[in-house]
């Protein structure tokens, strides 16, 4: 069974309308809820056909549960994209059931603290809002830090294995931080023709105009390669906005797919990503470039077939 099949599903019900999702290939058989259930811990989870808080619920027990990546009086960040005044039906922010469910999932692991924010493109308290996700983390009991200001960002960081971005400001919340999430939605975008995990790194610093003057495809590897990386990558592809990105103009772009991949391999997750994303609509590998320039600085490894894979169909 090759893994790059996991990521297959059924042909589009037509734009704006939910995907049929299907595992072909898979020789096991469905035992309750989930498939091919494995002894090793996996290096990647992905889940279909369930609620965002359901999903990741699997997720997190596949991977041995929160506690392997956040301990008891951690100060925890986790990073969604907020980056637009848009709401979540959209697709062009991260899911707030998602991020709602995380922080609460860290509060019971245990954290001091777990703070939200994103260096927003639109107005951040009305991206903020529109998205649901500060009443989410608030409701949950999180922070939500504003990003809106260069005072927010004061710690310059040297990326030594940088190619073009040999260094750059991050937000002091990520800074003060002893662990953090990253949890991008999975989209497509105008200037770096699709957006996940990697790119989703735009929203911790605070000059993104140099990234955009200066090969954005290299700076987004070059800004992966700083030393504190996520502890975990789960990627909210509940909704899948397939074209017009990074915006979106109206659910003509979002087709429901209710998926979600976590892995702390960054490199993998985009490139499963990318796999889901094909099933949409194409998009090959070579117009994504950040992602094997960032095989190449050994942040992971796009060959899917290579490494251990959970499947759960909800």
């Amino acid at each position: 069974m090759k893994r790059r099949e996991f990521f297959k599903i059924g042909a589009m019900m037509g734009a704006g309308a939910a995907v049929s999702l299907k595992f072909d290939g898979l020789q096991a058989a469905l035992v309750s809820n989930e498939v091919l259930v494995e002894q090793a811990v996996p290096d990647m989870v992905a889940v279909m056909g369930g609620e965002p808080e359901v999903m990741l619920d699997k997720a997190l027990e596949a991977l041995g549960g929160i506690g392997q990546f956040v301990k008891k009086g951690q100060k925890i960040v986790i990073k969604p994209n907020i980056g637009w005044d848009r709401a979540p039906e959209l697709a062009a922010t991260t899911n707030p059931q998602l991020i709602s469910a995380l922080v609460k999932k860290c509060l019971q692991a245990g954290a001091s603290k777990v703070t939200v924010f994103d260096h927003t493109c639109d107005d951040w308290k009305k991206c903020y809002t529109a998205s649901g996700i500060e009443a989410a983390v608030k409701a949950a009991g999180g922070v939500i830090a504003p990003a809106n200001d260069e005072r927010y960002f004061t710690q310059t960081v040297s990326l030594p294995n940088g190619k073009v971005l040999k260094s750059t400001k991050i937000h002091d919340a990520l800074m003060e931080a002893d662990a953090w999430i990253n949890v991008p939605v999975l989209k497509n975008h105008g200037g770096a023709k699709f957006t996940c995990a990697m790119k989703n790194y735009l929203g911790i610093v605070w000059d993104r105009r140099f990234f955009h003057a200066n090969d954005l495809q290299q700076c987004i590897a070059d800004v992966c390669t700083w030393e504190k990386k996520p502890v975990l990558n789960i990627v909210d592809s509940y909704r899948l906005m397939f074209q017009n990105g990074p915006q979106g103009k109206s659910s003509a772009d979002v087709n429901t797919v209710k998926s979600l991949i976590a892995s702390k391999d960054i490199i993998a997750t985009d490139m499963a990503a990318l796999q889901l994303f094909n099933q949409v609509k194409k998009l090959d590998l070579v117009a994504v470039k950040h992602i094997t320039m960032g095989e190449s600085h050994k942040l992971g490894t796009t060959k899917i077939d290579n490494i251990n894979v959970k499947k759960i169909k909800i």
